[in-house]
């Protein structure tokens, strides 16, 4: 399928994991992507394998991403798909008894405001095309509580689901669609860092996904392809949940 040819894509986030494998999906199919991320070792590498084009942001600093958007279009004439990936996940992010503010606001800050930050951005563009589609990273924990708590990421993803469906709503009758990703736990290097660090934690929650395994990278890649490209013209405002039943499960099969 050559579902991107001809449509610019710009991945925040999209040196690795989840990001990573969007770029080569949506290149794969046609795109131009444009990758954003913070580090330029990765960033560049990511770019450089599908032929796209690396553009070192810090998505917390709005200058610099009011710059991405910006360079995106003067360069390829275009924005069609915005992937709004980035986020973070640091292990002093816990309990609301012992998260420090510091710790809640950086969180905030790479999560969520830089979320509102790409769509601050992105939209204008789109608005002058009369099209576009946006894909924001929320997650599984936005509609679902834990008692494993990550405090100030469960409340960040949930403000990037509530921020999404008004923005869906908001801008439809303008061809722009904006949906929420909600993946459950995927087999990237910051789950890696969770199992690393903190084995029994990190088991926890495999035991509660009915698939009994955390998703691929590429399967969360394929659910971005299918929220940006035609295939899902009448989809907007959505929560997708990709977390292998997690949200649905009362008790996991045995």
């Amino acid at each position: 399928m050559q579902r991107f040819e001809g449509r610019v894509a710009v991945i925040t986030g999209g040196g690795s994991g989840i990001g990573l494998a969007t770029a080569r999906r949506l290149a794969s199919e046609g795109a131009k992507v444009v990758v954003a991320d913070v580090d330029a070792a990765s960033g560049k590498a990511a770019a450089d394998e599908v032929g796209g084009e690396f553009i070192a942001t810090d998505v917390t600093d709005e200058a610099q991403v009011e710059a991405l958007f910006q360079t995106t279009v003067d360069r390829f004439g275009s924005l069609d798909v915005a992937f709004n990936n980035a986020g973070i996940s640091p292990p002093e992010d816990d309990s609301i008894l012992t998260t420090g503010i510091d710790a809640w606001r950086k969180v905030q800050e790479v999560n969520l405001t830089s979320v509102y930050l790409c769509c601050k951005y992105a939209i204008p563009h789109m608005q002058r095309q009369g099209k576009g589609a946006i894909v924001n990273t929320a997650s599984f924990v936005a509609v679902m509580g834990a008692a494993t708590s990550q405090i100030s990421y469960t409340a960040s993803k949930g403000g990037v689901l509530s921020m999404t469906r008004e923005l869906g709503v908001q801008f439809a009758r303008e061809g722009i669609r904006v949906n929420a990703l909600c993946p459950g736990p995927v087999n990237t290097p910051l789950l890696q860092e969770l199992f690393a660090k903190d084995p029994e934690r990190a088991a926890r929650r495999l035991v509660h996904v009915p698939m009994g395994r955390f998703a691929e990278p590429t399967e969360i890649a394929a659910a971005v392809a299918f929220l940006a490209s035609d295939d899902a013209s009448f989809i907007t405002a959505s929560q997708f949940l990709v977390d292998g039943g997690i949200s649905g499960a009362y008790v996991t099969p045995i």
